[in-house]
């Protein structure tokens, strides 16, 4: 459920339309390379996984098999993407929760509602700023105070947003608009084929999310088997859930309808198709609308999941401050490691949104190749290790992931230098001030020996092969 939660978040609803844009009906071509691209990635982190059973997902392997400073790095990269990504789910929940709330008339327009006054600090802020603000800080306190909690609102949302979605796929693909469709020509005249790859990199995000299961894998029951398990499932799960969506979408409203929807695309191709006057929900529209909100909660919650155990991993590690690598006393939660992430999360709300996507998106891109890189050594460094899952074909799948991630990289990067400089600058930035932390924690002394575990779910094995 984190893993789905995490994936099926708002970018299948925003991104749909955009790739239909630029690759036309190819945009079903598109999510099926990249949900194949996602996949060589998945074989890694489901070995390290299975081999090194620690919180922390990406960070906690790297850490096992690099050196101080390249694993500090990468657990900064990763946790910063995370909090980018959480600050922006919550700044798409606010105008999806208020369309849905303009359904049914109970607010102006999202584009009409205006700001609102907070007398005790002579402030005037923005509605959807405050609802961002809200649904981080309610999501922070569920997760600061229980984990179990947190972990069921994560299953109830996200059975509740596929749940929708199989409605939209069902009532598509029974609609006289799909029987007629058309998905010729496949690629857009003027571009051909290589509009996939341009494509592909904007949409690569929507795959992002089967990785942070690797964050919990001491929270999880015998992770050295389920793990793996969980991986798997939810990326077929989700590239199921995509194609059909895409294939519905692209064949009821067609690729030129879509683009003209653009981010509304998804919900413009349930309009064209689903009946009025449904109970509760009043048109197709709506009910996209409804499952927009649910995916930017699920997805939000599970990065704020994912960030803290990061932040938690570092600081066990003594590579962060050593509170951050505590459990709370009551709690049992990460609970310094869940406010310091928020903080951060709430912070990141005021970068401009799509710098700070392509932000998110090119250091999720750069983790992979790391990780891809790191099951290689720790096959040659250490064969003889104990791994309950080995991956087919090796070396063949890492190598893949490598080659396809660091072209989409490399993709990535020239598109920002083109339109989007400030997600080069401020990626840099961001790097540039971790070494600064990284040589400043180092010379406070906190790198201090690492915390015993004390999750009662490992095993003693667990830990004497840790």
């Amino acid at each position: 459920m984190i893993g789905m939660g995490a994936m099926i978040g708002a970018g299948i609803f925003v991104l749909t339309g955009l790739a239909a844009e630029i690759a036309g009906p190819a945009a079903i071509v598109v999510f099926a390379l990249n949900g194949a691209v996602t996949a060589f990635t998945g074989l890694s982190y489901a070995e390290l996984a299975a081999s090194i059973p620690k919180s922390g997902g990406g960070y906690a392997f790297v850490r096992e098999i690099f050196d101080d400073f390249a694993s500090f790095i990468m657990g900064w990269m990763l946790w910063f993407a995370y909090m980018i990504a959480g600050a922006l789910y919550a700044l798409g929940f606010a105008p999806n929760f208020l369309e849905l709330l303009h359904v049914y008339g109970l607010v102006a327009p999202p584009g009409e509602v205006g700001a609102i006054a907070i007398p005790l600090l002579d402030l005037s802020v923005p509605l959807a700023f405050l609802l961002a603000f809200v649904a981080v800080l309610a999501l922070v306190a569920l997760n600061a105070v229980s984990t179990a909690a947190s972990g069921s609102a994560e299953t109830i949302f996200t059975i509740i947003k596929v749940s929708i979605l199989v409605v939209f796929i069902l009532f598509g693909l029974s609609s006289p608009m799909f029987s007629g469709a058309e998905f010729q020509p496949l690629f857009p005249s003027d571009a051909g084929a290589a509009a996939i790859l341009p494509a592909m990199g904007l949409t690569f995000i929507a795959f992002e999310g089967y990785d942070l299961i690797t964050t919990v894998t001491e929270e999880v029951k015998n992770p050295r088997e389920n793990i793996p398990k969980a991986i798997f499932l939810s990326l077929i799960a989700t590239v199921i859930v995509y194609l059909a969506v895409v294939t519905v979408a692209v064949g009821t409203l067609g690729a030129d309808g879509l683009a003209d929807a653009g981010e509304a695309g998804i919900a413009a191709a349930a309009t064209s198709f689903m009946p009025t006057g449904l109970p509760i929900i009043q048109n197709g529209g709506a009910l996209i609308v409804f499952g927009a909100v649910f995916s930017t909660l699920t997805a939000l919650n599970a990065v704020v999941i994912a960030s803290s155990r990061v932040a938690f991993s570092m600081g066990r590690e003594g590579q962060l401050l050593p509170s951050f690598g505590r459990l709370h006393h009551r709690y049992g939660t990460p609970f310094v490691a869940i406010l310091a992430s928020a903080v951060v999360m709430l912070g990141s709300v005021a970068l401009p949104t799509q710098s700070a996507g392509n932000m998110s998106s090119l250091f999720f891109l750069l983790s992979f190749v790391i990780v891809n890189v790191a099951v290689i050594r720790l096959r040659r460094e250490r064969p003889a290790m104990n791994r309950p899952y080995k991956m087919p074909f090796y070396p063949a799948p890492p190598l893949i992931g490598i080659a396809l991630n660091l072209l989409l990289t490399v993709v990535l990067v020239e598109y920002l230098f083109r339109t989007d400089p400030l997600a080069i600058v401020l990626s840099v930035s961001w790097i540039a001030l971790g070494g600064v932390a990284y040589l400043g924690l180092k010379r406070v002394g906190t790198e201090s020996e690492p915390e015993t575990a004390t999750d009662s779910t490992m095993s003693s094995d667990d830990e004497v092969e840790i």
